[in-house]
């Protein structure tokens, strides 16, 4: 059964990235909204699986390490300065706000604060795809959105250790920091010193595609210690990806590991997003969710803007930057689920964030085509 889903998301994914880009959009808009009407909420051909779920999982990781070897080191370190105003004012804004529509809706101040949190997580996975689209991933403001991306993981995570040790949960705050010093301190070393051994290593042996092999080696095992350690998984294959980019090995491993994740897992990610959409009984949370959608977009767009704009960007350069840190993604939806095993929300509450977490995934794409400039916009990769 899951044989022939997969051959009708790759079909239906590639009609509608298609559709979409005739449409003047991104290719990723389409791909989102033809899960949904796959998925359960329209026609119901492609259910929201297990399997499903582990092969998107592949399909954000490799996207992400795709990012990494995309990534141009010298403008990440000129950038530096505006990844860490705009990671922080994009988190301060939408937790701030947050709180206070918490506290306007009656929750107690711990969940209130964990709303903030969640209002304040940020995935780039849609982003960079739309980046990649337009040719702009390696732009001054795409190199600010992913290191601001970086420093949101951390503080967001660390925050909810932090708050999940107050709330008496068994989260162990020393433990958790640790951890993930621990880990960027060994993922910086081994992408400096230990990636560029094992590809050495790997090239000489007399198999097919050895080379490919070790690069996929490393980055699921990079993307694995980052998850078992806190830090999502896509902040390890990036990381991955931006050691492998310093080898020999780049050009080789980046063009086949594109074209096996673009023909299969890639598609899958997108469209599983709109698959997992369940919007039985949204009716009567509609206000809420529209309430809660304008803020999550607003108070990302606009904090992470003023962070770039403090950092010396241009007011439009600022809210392209704004708007590539609004989508909320698998990593809002990670913490939505540890907020409902906590009890610090409510189970209508989180049938609310996963939909708000949808919005502002759809609405991401089209904000970004809008903000960069038409002229830069490359060949649409479909």
């Amino acid at each position: 059964m899951f044989i022939l889903q997969l051959a009708t998301i790759l079909f239906a994914s590639k009609i509608a990235g298609d559709i979409s880009v005739r449409l003047g959009q991104p290719a990723v808009l389409g791909k989102l909204l033809i899960g949904i009407v796959l998925g359960p909420t329209v026609l119901g051909i492609v259910n929201d699986t297990e399997i499903l779920k582990e092969v998107s999982q592949i399909g954000v990781i490799l996207l992400m390490f795709i990012a990494g070897l995309e990534t141009d080191m010298n403008e990440f370190k000129r950038t530096g300065k505006a990844a860490t105003f705009v990671g922080v004012l994009g988190i301060i804004v939408p937790l701030s706000l947050g709180y206070i529509a918490g506290n306007a809706i009656g929750l107690a101040p711990a969940q209130a604060v964990f709303l903030g949190l969640l209002l304040s997580a940020t995935s780039v996975s849609i982003s960079v795809q739309v980046l990649k689209e337009m040719n702009q991933l390696q732009s001054k403001e795409g190199s600010t959105i992913l290191g601001a991306a970086v420093i949101d993981d951390i503080l967001v995570i660390v925050s909810l250790a932090f708050l999940m040790s107050l709330t008496g949960s068994d989260v162990v705050l020393g433990t958790v920091i640790l951890k993930k010093v621990v880990f960027f301190a060994l993922a910086i070393l081994a992408a400096w010193k230990i990636v560029p051994l094992i590809l050495q290593w790997f090239a000489p042996l007399r198999v097919d595609e050895a080379v490919i092999s070790a690069g996929l080696i490393i980055c699921f095992t990079f993307a694995y210690f980052a998850e078992a350690t806190g830090v999502a998984a896509i902040i390890g294959a990036y990381i991955a990806g931006i050691g492998i980019s310093f080898t020999d090995y780049k050009k080789e491993i980046f063009h086949k590991v594109e074209t096996i994740s673009y023909s299969i897992f890639v598609p899958v990610f997108f469209t599983s997003i709109g698959v997992a959409v369940e919007l039985s009984g949204v009716g009567k949370h509609l206000w809420l969710i529209v309430g809660l959608s304008v803020l999550a977009i607003f108070t990302k767009l606009v904090g992470a803007a003023f962070g770039a704009k403090l950092a010396g960007f241009a007011w439009k350069s600022s809210l392209a930057v704004g708007a590539g840190m609004v989508s909320r993604g698998e990593v809002a939806l990670i913490i939505a689920g540890i907020g409902l095993e906590s009890k610090l929300l409510t189970a209508d509450l989180f049938a609310a964030i996963v939909v708000v977490v949808l919005v502002t995934t759809l609405v991401t794409p089209p904000l970004l085509k809008m903000l960069f400039k038409e002229s830069n916009v490359a060949k649409q990769v479909v």
